[in-house]
């Protein structure tokens, strides 16, 4: 025992397949070179979607419904590709290789795009004053690119955060007090990177050139791969304990409905369940009986009550499809949000266009920039939620994070519906102030300084701090261990339909909205248009959002799961007994 006392106890292995010295891999000296990648990759992407919509209607001249549209689709795309990396890591190359592989296809797109922008054969031209449209090849390889960069993300974004939470052993008290700030700080360097893409790569795209602005991040991305292989030595791998771990979801139904006319047994003990020693011999992690769903329950009914040799499911294997069908129930109440999310890199931008952007003489703020604020507003929250807001709640509370995981999604749904609510209310006055002073023109300067929008931006990146660090740590958490990469694909493909969403509702309200001779809310002249009703039809939505949130996660059950000591048969619920073993969150 005293020569395996250094090993990790959540059997992790390093590179070469070797169980992992919990002393020389691991930890947070592992995580700096993951965040490393994670700074760079968001400044790359946030260098590309925080102007991507400008440079749609100032290089490529598409108009605005358009432009919004096609920055809505690619966003989804960057943010649901991450289900199939997510499922190739879990089913076949695990997390390491399947970001090694993407990450490559990643910086493809990214230098295909430096390209797009720098080559002039490559954009319209233009003369006296008139632009032609971008050429079929114009457009398709400037796509290309864009979408190559999707597919890389797929890989790469929901493998690196997992692999970084793996970095931490649940099973010492130590380091699970380490992970427990883990998705705090991981945010705070995505943030990082966002800000320095959003307030630094946004001025030198439209002050010195996009093949600059955009060759930046290229080059920092490489740079973060170096750094990235450097630390693979160090570095705690997972083992698959299973090469399909998502069929389950497919078997559970499958077997209840087979078994739908058998009568359950009133005490959950006598449904099936491997023996303890068998997932101690296997290295898995079982799961204990909840009430939820208890139709999913009668895929356990016991061979002997069937009367058939077919070997019945265990309340592990259900119980892990269980989190996942009430994770997706959470996952639907989010897409809302995440539309709301969606107007950062769209309409706020355009918004700003209009608006007064001189800060003194010379200087002149793209509209862009004022995205950073988000990021801001970001980076300094994250430091206050952890070292002040946790420990606060965690005396009031007895819960190791303070407030429960839905708890602080539904104050980060709440801080957003205030921020659109101000949006909505900024926009009443621009449409005011564009009356009164006659200015209602395409390319009219409405006398209103842009600062107007800075409390919308820095409401959102506070909302942020609770909802999208809450979201990804929610379903890391909550998914089964098997299935974990696959778990956070909830919370990118959250953000993705939520792009896909507001894409439509454009689209839809601008026909709809601009039939006949009416004025449409989002016209190409905002000037001349209603954008203010657009704000206030998702104000509404938004706060039913949050009545429906409130009523699903009021009935959301939490995991309860084994942890397994290795000297010992010792087992122990996984959780804080004080506020999850109601199994229940009180909103």
């Amino acid at each position: 025992m005293e020569a395996n006392a250094d090993y990790t106890q959540d059997a992790t292995v390093d590179f070469r397949g070797h169980p992992a010295l919990s002393s020389k891999t691991g930890k947070w000296k592992a995580c700096a070179f993951l965040v490393g990648y994670e700074a760079f990759e968001r400044m790359a992407f946030y260098g590309v979607a925080s102007n991507l919509v400008n440079y749609l209607t100032s290089q490529l001249h598409e108009d605005t419904v358009s432009s919004v549209r096609n920055v809505n689709n690619w966003s989804g795309s960057v943010w649901i590709t991450p289900i199939l990396g997510a499922c190739i890591a879990d089913s076949y190359l695990g997390r390491f290789w399947t970001f090694t592989l993407s990450s490559l296809i990643y910086v493809l797109g990214m230098t295909l795009l430096t390209v797009a922008v720098s080559l002039k054969s490559l954009r319209p031209t233009c003369s006296n004053g008139i632009c032609n449209k971008a050429s079929t090849s114009q457009i398709a390889f400037f796509y290309t690119a864009l979408y190559t960069m999707a597919i890389g993300a797929g890989g790469t974004k929901p493998n690196i955060s997992t692999l970084g939470a793996d970095q931490f052993d649940d099973f010492n008290p130590n380091e699970k007090e380490l992970k427990a700030s883990f998705f705090n700080w991981w945010m705070f360097t995505s943030f990082l990177g966002a800000f320095v893409a959003s307030l630094g790569l946004v001025y030198i795209q439209e002050n010195l050139g996009w093949g600059l602005g955009y060759g930046i991040p290229t080059a920092g991305l490489m740079l973060s791969l170096l750094i990235f292989y450097i630390g693979t030595p160090i570095y705690r791998h997972k083992v698959r304990t299973t090469t399909t771990p998502a069929r389950d979801l497919l078997r559970v139904p499958i077997a209840a409905f087979r078994n739908r006319k058998l009568q359950l047994p009133t005490d959950p003990s006598h449904l099936y369940e491997h023996n303890l020693q068998h997932y101690v011999t296997t290295g898995k992690r079982q799961f204990y009986h909840t009430p939820a769903l208890r139709f999913l329950d009668k895929a356990a009914i016991k061979e002997d009550s069937v009367g058939s040799k077919r070997v019945p499911l265990t309340v592990t294997q259900v119980e892990g499809s269980k989190l996942i069908f009430g994770m997706a129930l959470i996952w639907l109440v989010t897409l809302i949000p995440s539309t709301i999310w969606a107007q950062i890199n769209t309409l706020f931008v355009k918004q700003g266009t209009t608006l007064d952007r001189n800060l003194g003489p010379h200087f002149r703020i793209p509209s862009a920039s004022l995205g950073s604020f988000v990021t801001l507003s970001m980076l300094l929250s994250v430091p206050m939620y952890d070292r002040f807001f946790v420990p606060f709640m965690r005396q009031k509370t007895g819960h190791p994070r303070g407030i429960t995981l839905l708890q602080r999604l539904g104050i980060g749904f709440s801080i957003q519906i205030i921020a659109i609510a101000i949006a909505y209310a900024v926009e009443v006055r621009r449409m005011h102030v564009i009356s009164a002073n006659h200015v209602a023109g395409p390319k009219d300067i409405v006398p209103m300084s842009i600062f107007w929008l800075m409390p919308q931006y820095v409401l959102i990146g506070i909302a942020d701090v609770f909802n999208a660090i809450g979201l990804l740590e929610f379903f890391y958490d909550q998914s089964p261990e098997d299935m974990q990469s696959l778990g956070t694909t909830f919370f990118t493909s959250g953000i993705g339909v939520g792009n896909f969403l507001n894409s439509f509702l454009v689209t839809m309200v601008d026909k709809i909205s601009g039939r006949g001779d009416k004025k449409s809310w989002i016209g190409d002249n905002l000037n001349d248009s209603h954008l203010d009703y657009y704000y206030g039809f998702l104000l509404v939505m938004s706060s039913i959002n949050l009545v429906v949130f409130l009523w699903v996660s009021s009935r959301y059950i939490y995991k309860r799961e084994s942890i397994r000591v290795k000297e010992s048969l010792c087992v122990q619920m996984e959780g804080n007994p004080t506020l999850d073993a109601s199994l229940s969150l009180q909103v």
